[in-house]
């Protein structure tokens, strides 16, 4: 049997995270060694959207709410991949894998290069995962609220560009500048 008639057979002919049954093929959840346990069957919209970042759109991957529950490790990793790829960090904090598919799922994520440093107001390196402290009021654009001076930002992110961070503030994740925060 080859590889796509044994994810057609394990999906049920429908792509294994959005249950769409049009234009399917096999995707290869890298690093993999060709294997149907190693691959999942897409759509082309799902296919398109993990090989090109510019493509995603956010509102298709509420789909991933359900697949991140499969108990098919690559269909696991497919999708933390791609929820961590959109910044949904409430859906990765539910999600549950094994070591070796969690180590397989952190495998394949790009990481921010580590030549880049992330300093707050004061010169002090900013790290992921941080604390820090916004010290002046900010208006938010398109979210309708006013980050307040003194409030706190907590498990930061930081991005490619070493000016910005990203982070939770009131419930919503924005992106912020360095100049304007201090860590806590």
């Amino acid at each position: 049997m080859s590889i796509e008639q044994e994810l057609m057979q394990r999906s049920e002919s429908s792509c294994e995270l959005c249950k769409s049954t049009n234009d399917l093929s096999v995707y290869e959840v890298s690093p993999s060694d060709g294997s149907a346990e190693q691959s999942i069957l897409l759509c082309s919209t799902c296919k398109e959207q993990f090989e090109d970042e510019s493509k995603i759109d956010a509102n298709h991957w509420f789909c991933l709410n359900d697949s991140m529950w499969s108990t098919v490790p690559a269909v696991q990793v497919a999708s933390y991949r791609m929820l961590k790829k959109i910044g949904n960090q409430d859906a990765l904090d539910m999600m549950y894998m094994e070591d070796d598919v969690k180590a397989w799922a952190d495998a394949g994520i790009s990481t921010i290069d580590s030549s880049i440093i992330h300093k707050d107001s004061n010169g002090v390196t900013l790290n992921a995962g941080d604390t820090v402290t916004i010290i002046k009021d900010l208006e938010v654009k398109g979210a309708g609220f006013t980050a307040k001076r003194g409030t706190a930002v907590r498990n930061i992110s930081l991005t490619e560009n070493p000016e910005q961070i990203e982070g939770r503030v009131n419930g919503v994740k924005i992106v912020l500048l360095t100049c304007f925060l201090k860590k806590s």
